[in-house]
């Protein structure tokens, strides 16, 4: 058998039971989507789809903070701006709603990446000043005169909920639902697969250590700013699908809470998590009706309370306790992966000519340090030996390894 065919045999055995429980997860997940909007009341509907509309919003934060390393406390303005793009060209312009949601992205996505270009000269503290300073003046630039006539001023705009098309036996709250997660799953879609691809890693390289990302060849400089401008993308389309939901776009309706609620959706959901900015969206949503049903007087303690009761419950959020309770859960298959491996590196090191493979190895049998090999593959050694199918004993060479296993 090969190393290649061991390496093979062993990842597949890793992986078997994890990836078949997200499937049974997504699946899961999947339906209950679809069939909750026919089981609740249309109020419900609608406080879900606002919550998913949060989550989107709290994704394009996690891009930029959690995958990238820049602190903002300024994107409800790109919430606002989003909003208001989407208003305008429903109101003033007739433009079908479908359609500014790509309008709305790719003004955010220049208005972000404009504003990441001088952010650059700002880090920690100081970025999130900045960014501070563009959630408050956004809100007072709506309100200017010369804007008045697209902008309503402090009266807003008021918009009409779109109706389903094609006959759909379903109300406006249900279509706008479906609508959204249609919208929330490209989003998503498309936000794992750059995090998983090479950019995503270059971002991570700037997050982590910008130095030697720069000396390895990445536009530190350019990914920041991209990076700012994907993630105020997101927000504009959470904030479009916003104003669209709720019927009403206004100046005070994007203040600097709701920066703060984004954040703190970001902190609970998990950083640098992406399905847990549905958590997120949900807290930033639910949480706050919660304290006020509990107390209307002190709503604010009592939100207070909650929140500092889930950070000491979830230091590292939602998704970091599910990866705790998955960890002590699902089964592990390390001794059988680690024999494999240890079997390849065997067979690998016998091939080669000299005394320096048989001493390779005794010394891989005996549990002691392979020479030439690396620290995981001599513990993979060592596990194989203590733990695998079958004892490696002080004698056993590379040939009876191999005949043995086969």
């Amino acid at each position: 058998m090969s190393r290649t065919t061991n390496e093979a045999a062993a990842k597949s055995t890793d992986e078997l039971a994890p990836t078949q429980w997200g499937w049974l997860l997504f699946v899961g997940v999947g339906v209950l989507a679809v069939a909750l909007p026919f089981v609740v009341k249309n109020f419900v509907v609608f406080q879900i789809t606002l919550a998913v509309i949060y989550a989107i919003a709290i994704l394009g934060l996690n891009l930029l903070t959690g995958f990238n390393g820049q602190f903002s406390l300024g994107h409800s303005a790109f919430y606002a701006i989003g909003a208001y793009t989407a208003a305008i060209m429903m109101e003033h312009g007739g433009i079908a709603y479908y359609w500014t949601l790509p309008a709305a992205g790719v003004v955010c996505l220049v208005s972000g990446f404009l504003f990441g270009l001088p952010a650059l000269r700002f880090e920690g503290i100081y970025l999130a000043l900045a960014t501070f300073a563009l959630a408050d003046a956004t809100p007072q630039l709506f309100k200017a005169s010369f804007l008045e006539h697209w902008t309503g001023g402090v009266q807003g705009i008021v918009i009409v909920k779109p109706a389903p098309p094609f006959g759909l036996p379903l109300s406006a709250d249900q279509w706008l639902y479906f609508f959204t997660l249609g919208v929330a799953t490209i989003l998503y879609f498309c936000a794992a697969n750059l995090v998983g691809s090479r950019t995503g890693r270059a971002l991570v390289a700037v997050r982590d250590h910008p130095i030697a990302a720069s000396a390895m060849g990445i536009n530190v400089a350019l990914y920041k700013s991209l990076t700012f401008g994907v993630s105020a993308l997101y927000t504009g389309i959470a904030g479009a699908l916003g104003a669209i939901a709720i019927q009403f776009v206004a100046p005070d309706s994007f203040t600097f809470a709701l920066a703060v609620a984004l954040f703190v959706g970001l902190v609970v959901g998990g950083v640098g998590s992406i399905a847990g900015t549905l958590f997120g969206g949900a807290f930033v949503l639910f949480v706050p009706n919660i304290a006020e049903h509990i107390s209307k007087g002190l709503a604010g303690a009592v939100y207070g309370i909650i929140l500092i009761l889930l950070i000491y419950a979830m230091p590292t959020g939602a998704a970091g306790l599910v990866r705790w309770l998955t960890h002590r859960s699902v089964p592990k298959f390390a001794p059988l992966s680690s024999g494999l491996r240890a079997v390849g590196l065997i067979q690998r090191e016998s091939s080669r000519p000299g005394l320096r493979a048989t001493r390779t190895s005794h010394q891989a049998a005996q549990g002691g340090h392979l020479e030439g090999g690396s620290d995981e593959e001599t513990r993979d050694v060592g596990l194989a030996r203590r733990r695998g199918g079958r004892d490696l004993g002080p004698g056993m060479g590379a040939e009876e390894v191999r005949s043995g296993r086969e």
